[in-house]
């Protein structure tokens, strides 16, 4: 089937305000505006991006799905886990953690795999029923402390209802925000949003990070109605920008097939500069700067070369090495004639 240009490119921009994020935030203590964009992103860019892996779901229960789903997943998983340790042991920053405890963005493969077998369940129940009964399990959990980074269990829990409604939805509906009806509305909550967060800077981001339980956040007796705030607010935030992504395919579409390549390999270079203190936010053309070394990142990381060389470690092929071989074998027979 061919590709629809619209969600791949999604998976681009949503990919570059990952990085671009995680670029920016070690300055968002110092600057209200920075924090209020940083926040203003993080209300949707998750949400929005796990929804996507949810619409592209299948759900099938039987064991061979779930074999590949661990062979494409955990895996990887362990492999970075491994990788991403070893690297902030080189760079002093940290030591052993053990294969539980989800280093970097890792957590992600951990909460996709487990989405998708809490959806062999889900999907047996009307949408009606599954939806507001998922989104009733990611507000109790926060009750419960013991539920956090470990297992990325809280995530998985809290980021579910958008993983499922992603699977519900189908094109039809999906392509109902490209009217302009929905499109002028979106820009009103676009922008309501982020004044709404700029005049509330002591506003946690541990509610948008899914980490925390309530008492953690210093709620603990109302927790629940904050989370079911937050789960609004990110879903009205990611059907807004959903509404502005093109429809048109461009020379930025095909990036958006490798965004999983961008994802894991992107720590690498965020822990760098961290470390080395390499990047200071002053004025705006600092923030400029950072976004384009994003874009930069994403980029280099959406290379050919990049994914030849990563893809045995991600995808668990060699596909890319053999035809790189292959084709480095063909000059020389065609030199050798």
């Amino acid at each position: 089937m061919k590709r629809n240009a619209y969600f791949d490119n999604a998976k681009i921009l949503l990919i570059f305000l990952v990085v671009f994020g995680h670029m920016i935030q070690p300055f968002i203590g110092s600057s209200d505006g920075l924090h209020t964009l940083y926040m203003w992103i993080y209300t949707f860019h998750m949400p929005a991006f796990i929804f996507l892996a949810g619409f592209f779901a299948k759900g099938s229960g039987n064991l061979t799905y779930i074999l590949n789903l661990a062979k494409k997943l955990l895996i990887p998983y362990l492999i970075f886990q491994l990788l991403y340790t070893g690297y902030y042991i080189l760079l002093g920053t940290s030591g052993w953690q053990g294969v539980f405890y989800p280093r970097w963005s890792l957590w992600f493969l951990v909460s996709l795999f487990s989405w998708h077998i809490l959806l062999i369940l889900f999907k047996k129940l009307p949408a009606a029923i599954s939806i507001p009964l998922a989104v009733v399990v990611g507000i109790i959990v926060g009750y419960f402390g013991g539920i956090g980074h470990t297992f990325s269990l809280s995530r998985t829990f809290v980021f579910f209802p958008f993983f499922l409604l992603g699977y519900w939805c189908t094109t039809t509906q999906v392509m109902w925000l490209k009217r302009r009806s929905a499109k002028v509305l979106s820009v009103i909550i676009l922008m309501a949003v982020a004044v709404a967060i700029y005049f509330a800077p002591d506003f946690n981001s541990g509610w948008l990070l899914a980490t925390k339980s309530y008492s953690d956040l210093d709620l603990p007796a109302y927790g629940g109605f904050a989370r079911l705030l937050v789960y609004m607010t990110a879903t009205l935030m990611a059907m807004s920008v959903l509404a502005w992504i093109p429809q048109k395919e461009s020379w930025l579409t095909p990036l958006g097939t490798r965004t999983l390549y961008v994802y894991l390999l992107h720590g690498f270079f965020i822990q760098f500069f961290r470390q080395k203190d390499m990047f200071q936010v002053n004025h705006f053309f600092d923030v400029l700067f950072i976004a384009i070394v994003s874009a930069g990142i994403v980029f280099l990381l959406s290379d050919k070369r990049v994914i030849t060389i990563w893809q045995p470690f991600i995808e668990g092929r060699m596909t890319k090495l053999r035809e790189f071989f292959n084709r480095m074998s063909e000059k020389y027979q065609q030199k050798m004639e």
